[in-house]
C-alpha cells in the first residue's frame, strides 16, 4: 500500500506539472519575443519623424545615432521616380532586397529572420510620396532573454513538487500501514495465547476504531477467561464447607474400616479440591463491583451462616456468638459473595483451631462503612501478612490461600479492605471493612480500638436458635 500510494503521487504530480510548467514556460517565451519587437518598434517610431521631413544623408545620420541603435538600424530610401542609381542606404543591410520591396509594396511592417536574429522592416511615408523602410536589427539573445532562467525555475519548481508530494505520500503511507501491521501483529500475538497483547490506538479514524475494537476484544478476552478461572475457584473453594462437615462427622466414626475407608475418602477429596483451585488460579481473576440497586442485608446472611455453622460448633463443644445482627444492614455486596467469605473465615476457625475453641462474629454498622469482625480463641496467627498474601495460606499443609483472597476480593470491590490482627478472645481476629460510598478506606486504627472497647463492655448475646437446614447439615 505504501509503494502504490508513491507510484500514485509520483504519476499524478509529473502530470499536473507538466500541464502546467510547459505553457508556461512557452507563454514566458512569447513574452520576451513581444518584448524585443516591441524595443524595435520604438526604435523604428524614433526614425520616422525625420524621414518625413527630410531624406539628407548627414541629417538623417545623426538621427540614426541619438537613436542609440546606429549599428543595429538601417535606413532604405528609394531614388525619386523610381530610378535605381539615386538610392541611398544608411547602415548595416541585414534583410535581402526581395523582403524589403515586399514591406514597401504592402506597407505595413514584417519581420524576416536573418543571420543572428531577426530583422523589422518598418515603412515610412516620405514627402514626395516614396516609401522608405527602417530596418531594425533584433538578435537571437534578445528574443530569447530570460526565457532559459524562467524554464529553469519552472524545472526547479517542478521537481519539488514531486519530490514534496512523494515524501507526503510515503508518509501518509507509514501512517496507514503501520497501524495496520501493528493491528496484525497484535491478532497474531492474541491467537498464540499473549493475552497482553494490545494495539496503539493511533493513525487514520478508520484504523484507531479497529485498534479500539481489538482492545476491546482482547480485554473481554481476558475477563472473560479470569472469570471463568475465578468461578473454577470460588466452586472449588465453596466445597470446602461441606468437606468441612464430612470430615469432622468422619472423625466421630470411630475405628473400623468403613470409618478409615471414609476418612481417607474425604482426604482424598479435599486433596483433589485443592489441586482444582491451584490450577484455576493460574490467572489473576478481577471481581468487579457489584452494579446499582445490587446487595444484600448483611444482617440475615450473618444470621443464616451462624445457624448453619451453630451445629458444628456444638458438636465440637465450641462458645459461640453472634452480635450485631438484630436490625437490617444493607451492604453493596451480592448475598453469594458475602455467604462465601464468611464460611471461608468461619471454615478456617474450624480447620486451623482445637476443638472447644470458642469464637464469635461481630456486625457494626457506620455512616460510610459496615465492619464485619470474625474473631477465635485460638492460637493467632504468626505472621498476618504472609497469611493475607495471595497464594498462601496460613501456612499448614494443604492450604491455597484461596479462603482469605476471596474475602479481600470481595471487600475490596467496594473500596474496602481487610486486616488481621488479635482478637479480644485471645487469638485471631479478621475485620472486613465493607465501604458504603465507593471510597477507599484510610487507615481507621482509632475507630478500630473503639470498636473493639464497645464490644468489650457489651454483654454476651444470647446464643441463638439453630435453623432447621443447620441441623440437617449437622447430621448429614
Amino acid at each position: 500500500m505504501r509503494w502504490a500510494l508513491v507510484k500514485v503521487s509520483l504519476a499524478v504530480t509529473a502530470m499536473v506539472v507538466v500541464a502546467f510548467a510547459v505553457p508556461l514556460g512557452l507563454v514566458i517565451r512569447e513574452m520576451a519575443r513581444d518584448r524585443a519587437f516591441a524595443g524595435a518598434e520604438r526604435e523604428a517610431a524614433a526614425v520616422a519623424p525625420a524621414l518625413s521631413i527630410t531624406t539628407d544623408r548627414e541629417q538623417l545620420e545623426r538621427v540614426v545615432a541619438s537613436a542609440g541603435s546606429d549599428t543595429g538600424m538601417a535606413v532604405h530610401i528609394p531614388a525619386p521616380g523610381g530610378r535605381s542609381g539615386d538610392a541611398t542606404d544608411l547602415g548595416r543591410q541585414r534583410a535581402t532586397d526581395h523582403d524589403i520591396a515586399a514591406v514597401r509594396e504592402m506597407g505595413r511592417a514584417s519581420t524576416t529572420e536573418v543571420d543572428g536574429g531577426f530583422s523589422l522592416l518598418q515603412p515610412v511615408a516620405l514627402s514626395s510620396g516614396e516609401i522608405a523602410v527602417v530596418e531594425v536589427f533584433v538578435p537571437e539573445s534578445a528574443v530569447t532573454n530570460g526565457v532559459g532562467t524562467a524554464w529553469a525555475v519552472l524545472a526547479a519548481v517542478g521537481a519539488a513538487l514531486i519530490v514534496g508530494s512523494v515524501a507526503v505520500a510515503d508518509r501518509l503511507g507509514v501512517r496507514m500501514v503501520q497501524p495496520a501491521r501493528r493491528l496484525v501483529d497484535g491478532a497474531h500475538d492474541l491467537g498464540e495465547g499473549r493475552l497482553g497483547a494490545r494495539v496503539p490506538e493511533e493513525g487514520p479514524d478508520e484504523l484507531r476504531r479497529a485498534a479500539v475494537a481489538f482492545n476491546s476484544m482482547a480485554d473481554q478476552v481476558v475477563q472473560l477467561l479470569a472469570n471463568e478461572r475465578e468461578l473454577a475457584a470460588d466452586l472449588s473453594h465453596r466445597l470446602r464447607t461441606p468437606l468441612t462437615v464430612l470430615r469432622l462427622n468422619a472423625a466421630s466414626l470411630g475405628d473400623g474400616p468403613a470409618a478409615e475407608q471414609t476418612r481417607a475418602a474425604v482426604e482424598q477429596l479435599e486433596r483433589e479440591v485443592d489441586t482444582i483451585i491451584r490450577t484455576a488460579r493460574d490467572a489473576k481473576p478481577q471481581t468487579a463491583a457489584a452494579g446499582p440497586g445490587a446487595g444484600c442485608d448483611a444482617a440475615e446472611v450473618v444470621r443464616e451462616r451462624m445457624g448453619f455453622w451453630s451445629a458444628l460448633a456444638e458438636d465440637e463443644g465450641r462458645k459461640w456468638r453472634v452480635a450485631g445482627a438484630e436490625r437490617p444492614v444493607r451492604i453493596p455486596v451480592a448475598r453469594a459473595d458475602l455467604a462465601a467469605s464468611l464460611d471461608a473465615l468461619l471454615g478456617n476457625v474450624f480447620r486451623h483451631t482445637a476443638e472447644g475453641t470458642a469464637f464469635a462474629v461481630d456486625l457494626h454498622n457506620g455512616e460510610d462503612a459496615v465492619i464485619v469482625l470474625v474473631s477465635d480463641a485460638g492460637p493467632g496467627i504468626a505472621d498476618p501478612e504472609a497469611a493475607m498474601a495471595r497464594g498462601r495460606g496460613s501456612g499448614t499443609d494443604g492450604s491455597t490461600g484461596l479462603g482469605l483472597d476471596i474475602v479481600r476480593r470481595m471487600a475490596e470491590s467496594t473500596g474496602g479492605d481487610v486486616r488481621i490482627g488479635s482478637s479480644v478472645l485471645g487469638g485471631t481476629e479478621v475485620r472486613i471493612w465493607i465501604q458504603l460510598d465507593g471510597r477507599t478506606a484510610p487507615e481507621r486504627r482509632g475507630h478500630r480500638g473503639a470498636v473493639r472497647r464497645r464490644r468489650q463492655g457489651r454483654a454476651p448475646a444470647p446464643e441463638p436458635a439453630r435453623a432447621p437446614a443447620a441441623r440437617a447439615g449437622r447430621d448429614h
